[in-house]
């Protein structure tokens, strides 16, 4: 299934891609959803379908509890950094002010000169989970989407944190659905790209990642209880627009576009 969050005048609604649009699956969005019958109780839903012309698409979870991204967790990402790969995670958060919808416009931040793309997959929490083994770690994921991992980065290393860069409004573009993982496939053959302007900047796939997918699940859930509507971004690949040379810098009028067959098409652009 492929799961979103839609607005068609009468408030956060969750919904069902089908063929002819989207399928009514209550109110309040994909992440009411979650929290209450889960994303098995959406298969059961036959509600109105509303066309997707006439559906506004929000992020696919309006209202996570938590935005945890991984940082540093490509091969690629890590070799083209010149750093080593970090033995354990390396995490930070987003908050909720940084979600954009699909074909969202985001507002480039005033004070910084040095704004970088940072194309992710994501992974969203369908059941609360704590202290998770890996190999039960799936089981514990309603599904997947793509996030935009937008990133000032000039103010991204003013502190040793990176959080100052990484929290202003819209920094991350997400979905434009949550896919189900029956739908989805392994979780380490996921493919993604980002192209800027037209131009491919980033290619590759999770089997590259450092800390698979159902190692975070069971590191993250160590540290702290996971609850359902969770967003957990899983790090970008090579090509950031930081480490090349020259640097590229994002300035109003781009358009950029994360793209995966798996997942979809993340369209966003800068004011």
């Amino acid at each position: 299934m492929r799961l979103v969050t839609y607005e068609a005048g009468r408030g956060p609604r969750a919904g069902v891609l089908t063929a002819g649009g989207v399928s009514d699956a209550g109110d309040g969005g994909l992440g009411a959803l979650l929290r209450t019958g889960g994303v098995e109780a959406a298969r059961d839903l036959h509600g109105p379908v509303q066309p997707l012309e006439e559906a506004r698409l929000l992020p696919p979870v309006p209202d996570p509890g938590k935005i945890v991204c991984l940082g540093l967790n490509y091969r690629s990402h890590a070799a083209e950094a010149g750093m080593e790969a970090p033995e354990s995670p390396t995490f930070f958060a987003k908050f909720a002010n940084a979600l954009a919808a699909p074909g969202a416009d985001v507002a480039l931040p005033r004070y910084s000169q040095r704004v970088d793309y940072e194309a992710e997959v994501a992974y969203v929490i369908g059941r609360r989970c704590k202290d998770v083994p890996e190999e039960d770690a799936l089981a514990c994921i309603a599904g997947y989407m793509l996030l935009n991992d937008l990133s000032a980065r000039d103010y991204q290393f003013k502190t040793p944190q990176w959080m100052p860069g990484k929290v202003f409004d819209g920094s991350a573009p997400c979905g434009p659905a949550l896919v189900t993982p029956d739908e989805a496939g392994p979780h380490d053959a996921i493919e993604l790209s980002l192209t800027l302007n037209g131009e491919q900047m980033q290619a590759s796939t999770t089997a590259d990642l450092i800390h698979s997918i159902p190692a975070s699940v069971a590191y993250l859930s160590m540290l702290m209880t996971l609850e359902p509507g969770d967003v957990v971004s899983t790090g970008t690949p090579a090509g950031v627009g930081s480490l090349r040379d020259p640097h590229v810098w994002l300035k109003p009028g781009d358009e950029m576009r994360v793209e995966s067959p798996q997942l979809g098409r993340l369209d966003t652009r800068l004011l």
